[in-house]
Parts: structure tokens; C-alpha cells; sequence
């Protein structure tokens, strides 16, 4: 790629950076970025000499194009400045140009500044020059203001294009008294100094970052104003009020909780009442929670805790109170044909390839296959244990019988021997006694 290329500023950053051509230039993107719709229209229509010029993050301006220079979306371009000039992105041309400036409610004496002249390498040089002292200047101007002893917090230093002057962008919940730290800051980085005041969601803002849904902050990306948001918008949606949950990177409440929750009021009236009892014959109902996207609402027997949850259709509710209202009692809050018949499916899912939980499935007959084939080795294993065990004992008991026979066929000759010996014995003692 020549470095003779023309230059251009990328849309993220919005730095000046390399281009190839002309017709590479890529229009802007994010909230300050209009789709020129009347720039097709013939007669003249949607010419102006007005343009919408895009500078450091979300600050832009309106200029005039007092000399007629061809300028498309994506131009870079010097404007007139306070003092000095400063160096912007083209972000709308045409007749948009006044729509925008009427939405953003300029007064018609308001002094309109001029457009001098596309950016020249020169320009871009200093601009660059300018811009990569930011970090470091707000890194010393947060040291001086800490030693001033200033409840306050600069957020981000922005440098104009020829380097003549500098924005600080500053939080601070109370007044601050910054006369002082204006000297010392001019004194300190040669420069003019103009010091700006910025809540907490500007300050997102202005630095971008990623939000809890995984995509861009709306701040950073399209969002032109900031509306108050209050705890009731997520009590309307029955969000959690946890404020960890729902506090944004601005430590403030969300501002995606205000986009849905008209939706949620508006839904809300078209169904009963909370603070509707529920009367039947056995007991007293009371309202626990609301679906609102399915339209039921679950009813408790107990105003404070969840006990025989009952949940029934926004229309059976209404023919309750109906009910109630006439001096009947129903037998139950469910509809005595409630049995809902099975819905039949669209299409047929032979395969078992578009259930969620199709591999959990497989997990499970993994972990019940390998159990039961836990289990038969441990039986088999038990099985052989008692068999060895049955074995040892007949040996154990097969060499007692052996050593019993043996001593018992020891003892035999013995006992033959004493009974021959007996007679003769008998003998003498009879003839003894005889004589006698």
C-alpha cells in the first residue's frame, strides 16, 4: 500500500488511517451516523450548504460549506475553531443536515462556524502530534487535581487539531471550585484550557466498552439521549432487583430497561388486577406471580409464601371475579375441562437430532451402562471370592477328616491288644476265687 495514499479517519478510533482510494472510504458508523435518504432526489432538493462534522468520540457539530468544497460522507476536514482550527470526519451532508440541527434545537442566531478546507498531510501530521498526548496529559492532570485536594474525576482529555487548546471531561457529584486547577493546568501543558462537565453515562459513553448482552454499549453506539430510568421499570417487567444485575458499567440503572417496558404496562391492562382475591368454595386465593407473555398468573392460598399454587389463563380469572361478584363460589379454580389434548407437531423429528438435550441423553445411558457393568463385576467378583472361600473350607475340612483317620488307625492295635490280654486276666481271677 503507497504511503501517498489518501488519508482517512477510522471509524472506531477516529484517527486518521492509511486508505487505499477515494472509494474505500467507508461511512460511519454508530450514533451519530444518519443514512443520507434524499441524497438521490433530483432537482436540488437535498443540496445544502451545511455539514454535520464528527470529532473525538461522541462530540460533533454543524458547519457551513461557505465555499462550495465537493464534500462527501467520510471527508476529512479543517474547521474553524475557537482559536485556531480543528480537524473532524464528514458524517452528514445534504438536507438531513438541517433536519439535525432543528432535532438538536440551535437557535437561528446561533454563530455557525466554517468549513476552511479538506485535511492536507500537514494538518494530519499536527493532528496526530495532538491527539497522542491525551493519555498522558489526563494521567498529570488527575495527579494535580488529587494534590488541590478537588472532589472530582477528569474522565478524558480531548486536544484540538492544531494542538492549541484541550478539553478536559470531568465527574464530580457536588460543585467544584477548578480556578485554581485551570492556572495550574495552563501553566503546566501550554495550552488553552476549557473544562467540561459529564455524568457518568456520558463518560460511558464517551470510553465505549462491552455490555452484559455481549454487544457494544448503546451509549457508545447509537444512543443520542439519556432518559431517567427508575426501579419501577423493572418491577413493571418482574425483573430481580439486584443491583449488581442491574446496574450498567455507569454503576446506573440500565437503560435497556426502558426499551420494553411500555410493552409490559400496556400488557399489563389487559389483564386482571393483582390485588384481585379469588373465591372459591374450599379456599381464598391470592395472586403470586403473572406470565405475561402466555397470559397466566399462578394464585397462592397464602398472601406471603407460595402454598397449592394453582396457575390458570388471564380469561378463566376473569370469569372468577365474574363469579365472585355474583355471590357464586367455583369448586376450583381450574376449569373442569382443562385436560389440554397433546399438541401435534409440525414436523417430525425421526432422527432425535433437534432436541437440546440430545447429548445429556447419551451422557446418562453412558453413566447407567457403565454403573450396571460396575455392578455385575462387583457380583462376580463376590461370587468367586465366596467360591474360593468354599473351596478353602473343604480342603480345611478334608485334611481334619485325613487326620482324624489317621489317629484313630494309630490307636486301634492298642485297644485289640488290651482286650486279648483281658480274658486270660478274667481266667486267673475265676480260678483264684475258686480255690478259695
Amino acid at each position: 500500500m503507497d504511503e501517498k495514499d489518501t488519508d482517512r479517519i477510522d471509524q472506531d478510533a477516529q484517527r486518521p488511517v492509511k486508505g487505499c482510494c477515494k472509494c474505500c472510504h467507508r461511512e460511519p458508523r454508530g450514533k451519530l451516523h444518519s443514512f443520507n435518504w434524499l441524497n438521490d432526489i433530483p432537482g436540488g432538493y437535498a443540496d445544502s450548504d451545511m455539514v454535520e462534522v464528527q470529532f473525538k468520540n461522541t462530540r460533533k457539530g454543524f458547519y457551513k460549506n461557505s465555499t462550495n468544497l465537493p464534500l462527501e460522507i467520510g471527508d476529512i476536514v479543517a474547521v474553524e475553531a475557537s482559536p485556531g482550527h480543528d480537524i473532524g470526519q464528514v458524517t452528514l451532508v445534504g438536507a438531513l443536515v438541517n433536519l439535525r440541527m432543528r432535532k438538536a434545537r440551535l437557535k437561528a442566531d446561533t454563530e455557525v462556524k466554517r468549513v476552511f478546507r479538506k485535511a492536507k498531510p500537514a494538518d494530519l501530521e499536527k493532528f496526530e502530534e495532538a491527539r497522542a498526548k491525551e493519555h498522558e496529559t489526563m494521567i498529570k492532570a488527575r495527579k494535580i487535581a488529587e494534590s488541590l485536594n478537588l472532589n472530582m474525576k477528569i474522565g478524558d482529555v480531548e486536544y484540538q487539531g492544531d494542538g492549541n487548546k484541550a478539553i478536559f471531561y470531568y465527574i464530580a457529584d457536588e460543585r467544584v471550585d477548578f480556578r485554581q486547577l485551570i492556572k495550574v493546568l495552563a501553566e503546566t501543558f501550554k495550552v488553552r484550557i476549557e473544562m467540561k462537565q459529564i455524568g457518568a453515562r456520558q463518560e460511558a459513553g464517551r470510553i465505549g466498552g462491552i455490555g452484559s448482552c455481549g454487544r457494544p454499549l448503546c451509549c457508545s453506539s447509537w444512543m443520542t439521549n439519556f432518559v431517567s430510568v427508575a426501579t419501577s421499570a423493572a418491577r413493571y417487567q418482574d425483573i430481580s432487583l439486584n443491583p449488581q444485575k442491574l446496574a450498567g458499567q455507569c454503576a446506573k440503572l440500565k437503560c435497556c430497561l426502558n426499551f420494553e417496558v411500555d410493552t409490559y404496562v400496556e400488557s399489563a391492562k389487559r389483564l386482571p388486577p393483582r390485588d384481585a382475591r379469588l373465591e372459591t368454595a374450599d379456599a381464598t386465593y391470592f395472586h403470586f406471580k403473572t406470565d405475561i407473555f402466555k397470559r397466566e398468573i399462578t394464585y397462592s392460598t397464602d398472601k406471603n409464601i407460595a402454598a397449592n399454587l394453582v396457575t390458570i389463563d388471564a380469561e378463566r380469572v376473569f370469569e372468577i371475579i365474574a363469579m365472585n361478584k355474583a355471590g357464586e363460589k367455583p369448586l376450583k379454580l381450574t376449569r373442569d375441562a382443562d385436560a389440554r389434548p397433546a399438541e401435534k407437531k409440525a414436523f417430525g423429528d425421526i432422527l432425535g437430532q433437534d432436541d437440546v438435550t440430545r447429548f445429556d441423553k447419551k451422557r446418562k445411558k453412558k453413566n447407567k451402562s457403565k454403573s450396571g457393568n460396575q455392578n455385575r463385576n462387583a457380583e462376580a467378583k463376590a461370587n468367586n471370592d465366596n467360591e474360593d472361600r468354599k473351596a478353602a473350607d473343604g480342603e480345611a475340612n478334608q485334611q481334619r477328616n485325613d487326620r482324624r483317620r489317621k489317629f484313630q488307625g494309630k490307636r486301634k492295635p492298642q485297644n485289640d491288644s488290651r482286650d486279648r490280654q483281658s480274658p486270660t486276666n478274667s481266667q486267673s481271677q475265676t480260678s483264684g476265687d475258686n480255690n478259695a
